[in-house]
């Protein structure tokens, strides 16, 4: 790998990746085996979801953020699809909203009740159908509430002379596109290209000559570009520029463990007190475990770091569905990670209003609770349910006698003359 030898002064020239403590990962997930080149996981700062194995349709498992530690086999699943899950993404704006897509041609919209689900989750609130093969990908606006774009296979690729395309991602507002793919001499590879004329490329640089597909994160806050491989271990972080070399290698988290995909925490769920500018979520297959990667940049002071947090995306739409619909265009409204990514969102999310089913005993629903899981838990309920059906039939008999003795006054009335009264 030639990378360039010029070296240049920067504030990010020293991140470093902190993988989090064991009881900080996620364990026991039966993390998907499909090959489909997605990341089969998305982040936000409430929850985390996993595209799992299962039998007979697709399946995905919501948990929430702060439940590490090993997840029970008997979790409730998302489980409504009639193929294989193939992507997941979290509304940025609604974060109760994530949208799957599917072997099965379908789109569907979830909402996913506070505190996570206590039952497995058959009914979406939005069916979507417009493709006739199978689709792969999905994305949600940037800046627009309530759109949602989706990508089906038609087996096309977008190719050039010297470099065969597999991933494209915009940097910000600098006006450039990035992409990964592969030279002509099957070594992969990224290149840097103007948005404004994409007949020949600005750079290119070749990484390795592995064969796993590249994925690029590109950071707009502080122009970091992190590159990493589906079965690779390690992690790649440029910093990208407006001047030359345009691609600034910095250093390399490594890790013996390959990843199967990666989640990405928006910016408003990193933790700024320790300097956290990226957090990735790295699913590995083989362990069935989830490892939270912190991105950090090294910092003495405990001061909030206004230099490596400007402004960023908030977690509030800039235009409505209608408004984009008709051609209008905004740039996102930003926050502080100071003291605004706290705020509670104003916004409502409205989904079709479904009649909801409760069989409600002694205060307790049935349909809301996990079924037994182990044969204490069994035994519980059960004495639970005697306990119960006592208590009714107690009551059932001193109703039994409350209405003979109503029976009996009444028919001393009727018998009573008037005479006597």
């Amino acid at each position: 790998m030639s990378w360039r030898p010029t070296y240049r002064s920067s504030k990010f020239r020293n991140v470093y990746g902190k993988v989090a403590n064991r009881e900080h990962c996620y364990d026991g997930i039966p993390i998907t085996k499909n090959v489909h080149d997605n990341h089969f996981c998305a982040v936000n700062s409430k929850f985390l979801a996993v595209v799992t194995e299962s039998a007979g349709g697709g399946s995905f498992i919501v948990i929430p953020v702060s439940q590490s530690g090993r997840l029970d086999s008997h979790y409730p699943k998302v489980c409504g699809h009639q193929g294989n899950v193939l992507d997941i993404k979290w509304n940025p704006f609604f974060e109760n909203i994530i949208a799957s897509c599917s072997e099965d041609t379908s789109v569907r919209v979830w909402e996913i009740p506070e505190g996570g689900l206590r039952r497995n989750m058959t009914e979406a609130v939005l069916e979507l159908y417009g493709h006739s093969r199978r689709v792969g990908l999905i994305e949600w606006h940037p800046t627009s509430s309530g759109i949602l774009f989706s990508a089906g296979y038609d087996y096309k690729q977008a190719s050039c002379k010297n470099h065969r395309v597999n991933r494209v991602v915009f940097l910000g507002n600098m006006k450039r596109l990035l992409t990964t793919g592969v030279s002509r001499w099957n070594t992969r590879q990224i290149a840097l290209w103007d948005q404004e004329d994409l007949s020949m490329s600005i750079v290119e640089e070749d990484i390795d000559g592995l064969s796993g597909l590249l994925f690029p994160f590109y950071d707009a806050d502080t122009h970091m570009l992190y590159l990493a491989g589906k079965g690779d271990g390690n992690i790649r972080y440029f910093e990208i520029t407006t001047e030359k070399p345009y691609l600034q290698y910095l250093m390399e988290f490594r890790s013996p463990a390959p990843q199967k995909g990666l989640g990405v925490m928006p910016k408003h769920g990193l933790d700024v007190g320790a300097c956290e500018v990226f957090r990735f979520y790295k699913l590995v297959t083989l362990k069935g475990l989830i490892e939270p990667i912190s991105m950090i940049v090294p910092r003495r002071s405990d001061t909030y770091q206004e230099d490596i947090y400007p402004m960023t995306a908030g977690t509030e739409p800039a235009l409505s569905a209608s408004e984009w619909l008709s051609g209008i265009n905004r740039d996102p409204v930003l926050m502080s990670l100071k003291d605004g990514y706290h705020r509670p969102n104003q916004l409502v999310f409205k989904a079709p209003v479904k009649e909801k089913k409760s069989v409600v005993v002694n205060g307790i629903d049935l349909l809301e609770n996990v079924p037994p899981r182990t044969e204490n838990e069994l035994l519980r309920m059960f004495f639970r349910q005697q306990d119960e059906l006592r208590r009714l039939k107690e009551e059932l008999t001193t109703k039994d006698v409350r209405i003979r003795q109503l029976e009996l006054e009444l028919n001393n009335l009727k018998n009573v003359s008037p005479n006597n009264v």
